[in-house]
């Protein structure tokens, strides 16, 4: 069980290797929700196969191309993402970025659970023909935020092991899937089919890039174990690599599937189709190690979010902070499960929202590391005023003001289920593009203004 918190990791203990990020990052994929918004550009948006495929090619590149350069900062810094983002907003300023990311893993953590608890309704539905019911769904979302939660308060060492594992199981079954699909599916149909708007492209990759950005933030609690001499290069490499692999594959599926049985993109439950399109054979072991994968991208995500909790001044140890996450995601979880009447679209909505929150902090905090970025252990974990990260009251108000301006111009781009902005009905915020306003505000404003220096410095970052 890990017992380190925010403190830098020390270099005797820094053995990891680039390499391990691939399965790490593979791992944090393996998500039905994947398959159900494959199936969605084919039904809701028009478009072709091959659009689908250029959209799930894009989409990783684009969004754990990000997640896997702010993961640098970790083998730099030895910190979890949260606590090396004290040295760019200063010890107080960091508050802000903080809370509202914590916030926002509340909801990721909700759409994992529930997509999650929808896999386990399906295997008991298919196994023994058991119907949900209120308490049913109740009890089955328990049991999925409890799961995640243990497996997160083990740690580093025992997330790295479930990852490789899953991956492996995961990806095994998914080949399988693959073949019977491919015996099973009327090709010509599939790739006949017309091509749809290029806006409708970009904005699935918009959405798409969303879901990885939100990643970003917790890249550097799965790197702080790697020595300083692991390449950059390779770190990215990896992380675009192994959310790539699977990508790929599953949004492929998703869109083959809905060609057929297009009506099931529509349902209220997103994993449905999986046992109407596939033999029990295939879809019963298929739905029960996809669970296992959604409670292991669950632990990952309350990990860091425990993390996160720390920074903002939760003085309990890592494994009980995201405790909290856990009572909310259960809470949240409920209502989804039995008031949304649409699962896709509060989804796509939510992910949205989510890229423009993480969005803004990217930008600040990815131009930051490319400006130079070193990170001095000691004053990381000092939050009083002597810290070198102090700045002015506490705040690196430069950092501060290009984060804000960026998350207030971003949400003028979005238009959500619940929320539209002024300007949600021009090109990029009707292509899903407000989180990308976003980064290029946020980080072009920082870039432009004079960064505050500090006290001491450690090593340069290289890559």
């Amino acid at each position: 069980m890990e017992t380190r918190g925010l403190d830098p990791v020390p270099d005797s203990e820094r053995t990891g290797r680039a390499r391990g990020l691939f399965p790490t990052w593979a791992a944090a994929n393996m998500t039905v929700l994947l398959l159900t918004i494959g199936a969605g550009l084919v039904v809701f948006d028009g478009l072709s196969f091959w659009q689908v495929l250029v959209i799930a090619v894009a989409a990783p590149a684009v969004s754990f191309g990000m997640v896997g350069l702010i993961s640098v900062a970790g083998r730099s810094g030895g910190a979890p993402g949260m606590a090396l983002s004290r040295a760019v907003f200063g010890q107080r300023g960091n508050l802000a970025p903080g809370a509202l990311i914590w916030v926002a893993r509340w909801g990721w953590e909700t759409a994992n659970a529930v997509t999650g608890t929808y896999a386990l309704l399906a295997v008991l539905d298919l196994l023994f023909g058991v119907r949900s019911t209120t308490t049913l769904v109740m009890v089955t979302l328990l049991a999925f935020v409890a799961g995640s939660f243990l497996l997160s308060g083990l740690g580093a060492r025992a997330l790295r092991v479930c990852c490789v594992w899953s991956a492996y199981l995961f990806g095994g079954f998914s080949v399988l899937v693959l073949v019977h699909l491919a015996g099973a599916t009327a090709w010509r149909t599939v790739l006949d089919r017309p091509a749809g708007p290029a806006s409708a492209m970009i904005a699935g990759i918009g959405t798409l890039a969303a879901g990885g950005i939100s990643w970003a933030p917790s890249g550097p609690d799965f790197t702080r174990y790697l020595p300083r001499s692991a390449s950059g290069c390779a770190m990215v490499a990896a992380t675009v690599g192994g959310a790539g692999i699977v990508f790929l594959p599953m949004v492929l599926m998703g869109a083959v599937m809905a060609v057929g049985t297009p009506e099931l993109a529509l349902t209220r439950d997103p994993v449905s189709f999986i046992g109407v399109l596939l033999p029990d054979w295939i879809s019963v072991p298929y739905l029960v190690v996809a669970v296992l994968g959604m409670v292991l991208i669950n632990a990952m995500s309350m990990y860091s979010a425990g993390f996160t909790a720390q920074t903002l001044g939760f003085t309990v140890p890592r494994a009980w902070a995201v405790g909290v996450n856990a009572a909310i995601s259960l809470f949240l979880g409920s209502l989804l499960m039995l008031v949304a009447s649409s699962f896709l679209d509060s989804f796509v909505s939510f992910l949205n929202l989510l890229a423009v929150t993480f969005s803004a902090w990217i930008g600040v905090f990815g131009v930051d590391l490319l400006r130079g970025r070193a990170y001095d252990p000691v004053a990381l974990m000092n939050t009083t005023p002597t810290s070198a990260y102090w700045y002015t009251g506490g705040f690196a108000w430069t950092a501060v003001a290009a984060w804000a301006a960026g998350l207030s111009v971003g949400l003028l781009f979005t238009g959500v289920e619940w929320f539209t902005g002024p300007l949600a009905a021009t090109w990029a915020g009707r292509n899903g593009l407000g989180w990308a306003v976003t980064i290029a505000v946020s980080g072009g404003l920082y870039a432009m203004l004079p960064r505050p220096g500090v006290r001491r410095r450690a090593a340069p970052l290289h890559f």
